[in-house]
């Protein structure tokens, strides 16, 4: 692929995902000419792919650039590719907001537990960029991808609800104390893990196709499950031992519970978006029973 070429990608690219408003803008962010900027979009403009000031036209852009025959194909740079890697970012963006989150209950770091609910904002502003961006697609009556593009929208939510989950970890650190119980502490890390890893699972799986990681999200889910379980019965046993006069140990439980629910959330919310994945890439639809019910 030419040098022209992958600028090009890297301008459209922008455009999708910052709207400037100018080409000095375009020029300025990726460290190029604007008189190249104006070189490249120039026969996309003449052709109305790119309109001014700058937005793409997303169908003839598909028209043009998305089939294999392309002039400027490398990867397959269509609408898909694109809200692929709108997708891509926010669930980079996920695993940083949950990263941070437990972070700062293990080293009981109010600051970092604010910061990760600053991260909230973006995660929300991300999935509202997805949500427009699957809006102007559909309003272009794309009628035969209609079920394909509306799922686009389905994974961003779901990435949405994952980082209000974060949330309880983050409001558990700067409502309580630091988990005191190694036991429960070593639990909450192995959930941890395994959500780190239901996410990874899951992304892959809808953005590159991996649906064959859905056996081991399955097997990550189970371990979810069990852990959750033995981290309610010590809650409970502790509990039990506690006196019902002690308000604050009483919320102390009530919120570190809550974080236990998260990270379970989390993992089911993963087995969400793999199945979205299975019906975007196999056409296989899913199930109208909610998967508690199917055994």
């Amino acid at each position: 692929m030419g040098r022209s070429n992958k600028t090009l990608e890297e301008i459209l690219e922008y455009i999708f995902y910052q709207n400037p408003t100018n080409q000095d803008e375009i020029a300025d962010d990726l460290k190029i000419s604007r008189r190249y900027v104006t070189k490249l979009l120039k026969p996309l403009v003449d052709k109305d792919i790119v309109k001014k000031v700058y937005v793409i036209n997303l169908e003839k852009y598909d028209e043009e650039y998305g089939d294999c025959d392309s002039e400027i194909h490398h990867k397959k740079i269509s609408t898909d590719f694109l809200m692929q890697n709108m997708l891509k970012s926010m669930s980079q963006h996920i695993q940083k907001q949950i990263e941070l989150s437990f972070e700062a209950i293990l080293e009981n770091d109010k600051q970092k537990a604010n910061d990760a609910l600053e991260l909230d904002f973006t995660t929300n502003n991300m999935f509202e960029k997805i949500r427009s961006s699957v809006e102007t697609v559909v309003n272009l009556d794309h009628h035969s991808r209609l079920s394909k593009i509306l799922l686009f929208n389905e994974v961003a939510y779901n990435y949405e609800r994952i980082g209000d989950y974060c949330g309880h970890l983050n409001k558990f650190v700067i409502n309580d104390e630091i988990i005191s119980d190694d036991k429960i502490l070593n639990i909450i890390k192995k959930m941890y893990k395994y959500a780190k890893l239901s996410i990874s699972y899951a992304t892959d799986a809808f953005i590159d196709g991996r649906v064959d990681l859905k056996e081991d999200l399955m097997d990550t889910e189970e371990k979810m499950h069990k852990k959750q379980d033995m981290a309610m019965r010590e809650i409970a046993l502790q509990m039990g031992e506690s006196s019902f006069d002690d308000v604050d140990h009483a919320n102390y439980y009530i919120y570190l519970t809550r974080v236990i629910k998260a990270f379970e959330r989390t993992g089911d919310i993963s087995v969400e978006i793999m199945d979205i994945a299975i019906e975007f890439h196999k056409n296989i639809p899913r199930s109208t029973v909610p998967r508690y019910f199917r055994d």
